[in-house]
């Protein structure tokens, strides 16, 4: 999977690119995760990629120019399943959506600023606008970290345990069951007794119970779906 990340602050994705899940994936050649600077692709001396709006609403807008100029040189070497872009008003992003994008070959991911970006570069080059939630950030840049990592993690040997991403919260639509580890008493605290009665069947069947209570309590919304 290649993933190709459009933003005006490359400098905030060093860091967590480069360690964890995201870095082991890249150094399997499981993922390759490229960051291009939108300056790069401005046809303005002074590598100017925003502008004042047009009917003198407060803010500034990113420039159709070299966003389209950056999406376009790189459709001329490969072909991309989808074009996002992280905005507070776009779908909700959720494991149902990290399940299908782990699964595509090449993603653009463009990452807004300032006010936001000329619209017509979500009405002719962007297939998929994607939020992570209600509010708003001062960029896309976190958004795009986010989904990146959770589509990254699910691509086969990114993770040690493969069967740890399947029982992650989400995955059935449940919230995952609590888990322990060693010690089984901690200053009284104890570990529930079928998690050490080796019976698995059993142990099963509560997981599966104490999912669906956390559900029930915490996110209960996602019963109604």
């Amino acid at each position: 999977m290649r993933i190709d990340i459009l933003t005006v602050l490359p400098e905030m994705f060093e860091s967590p690119l480069g360690c964890s899940i995201l870095k082991r994936a890249q150094d399997k050649g499981l993922a390759e995760i490229v960051v291009h600077n939108l300056r790069d692709y401005t046809d303005d001396k002074h590598r100017k990629v925003d502008d004042y709006p047009f009917g003198g609403e407060a803010g500034m807008v990113m420039k159709v120019q070299p966003v389209e100029a950056c999406i376009n040189a790189l459709k001329r070497e490969r072909e991309y399943d989808e074009v996002i872009f992280t905005s507070p008003d776009g779908e909700t992003f959720n494991q149902k959506m990290a399940n299908g994008l782990s699964m595509a070959e090449n993603l653009i991911v463009l990452c807004g600023h300032y006010k936001g970006v000329d619209y017509r570069i979500r009405e002719h080059l962007v297939t998929k606008e994607i939020s992570i939630g209600d509010y708003v950030l001062t960029g896309g840049e976190l958004p795009a970290l986010v989904m990146t990592d959770a589509i990254v993690r699910l691509i086969p040997g990114a993770i040690g345990d493969e069967q740890s991403a399947l029982s992650d919260s989400f995955q059935d639509d449940l919230l995952a069951p609590p888990i322990y580890t060693r010690p089984a008493d901690y200053n009284g605290w104890k570990v529930p007794d079928i998690l050490l009665s080796g019976h698995e069947a059993k142990i099963a069947e509560w997981r599966h119970e104490q999912s669906l209570e956390r559900t029930r309590r915490l996110r209960p919304d996602l019963l109604d779906e």
